[in-house]
């Protein structure tokens, strides 16, 4: 079991999972200077802002839990952020939509445990509705991980396929 050397780590992928860090916060700051919680700010015909607080998961899952899930979700998310960082270590540099992915899904969830450790809440500000119908609130580190799945689900339905068929007709070529 060896680790990439410390000159091999692939920061740009770390730097990506930053980033996604970074603008998550940012907007989140933005949004509780300037919404008061519940308030919202119309954007568009099916696209608001507002402020929520979620002590819980996804969904609000596990909200009403007592404040028990702010550990049990932090120490969740601790831990799947060192195996992510991890993989992404020692992710082969021809996997870049898995790195990517998993860098997106890194950033997210260190997104949301930032908050979840200073603030006891995740904040969520993003609400799209259409006829009736609104999506759970969520930010800017949830679009990372759904993004990252998104990508990792692509990535083993399409990318692998192709490569498997690629060795395959190469065996039957020769």
């Amino acid at each position: 079991m060896n680790l990439p050397s410390f000159s091999a780590m692939p920061w740009k992928w770390y730097g990506l999972a930053l980033l996604v860090i970074v603008v998550d916060q940012i907007t989140k700051q933005s949004i509780v200077g300037s919404l008061g919680l519940y308030e919202q700010d119309k954007i568009t015909s099916f696209f608001y802002l507002t402020l929520r607080h979620n002590p819980g998961a996804a969904f609000s899952m596990f909200a009403d839990f007592g404040g028990a899930q702010r550990y049990f979700l932090g120490a969740l998310a601790a831990i799947v952020s060192v195996v992510l960082a991890v993989w992404i270590a020692r992710l082969p540099k021809s996997n870049r939509m898995e790195a990517c992915a998993l860098a997106l899904i890194l950033g997210g969830a260190l997104g949301n445990l930032y908050d979840r450790v200073l603030l006891g809440h995740v904040v969520d500000f993003l609400v799209v509705h259409y006829q009736g119908h609104e999506w759970p609130a969520f930010n800017v580190a949830d679009a990372g991980i759904s993004m990252g799945a998104v990508l990792l689900i692509y990535d083993a339905l399409f990318s692998r396929n192709k490569e498997k068929r690629a060795k395959t007709e190469v065996k039957a070529h020769d």
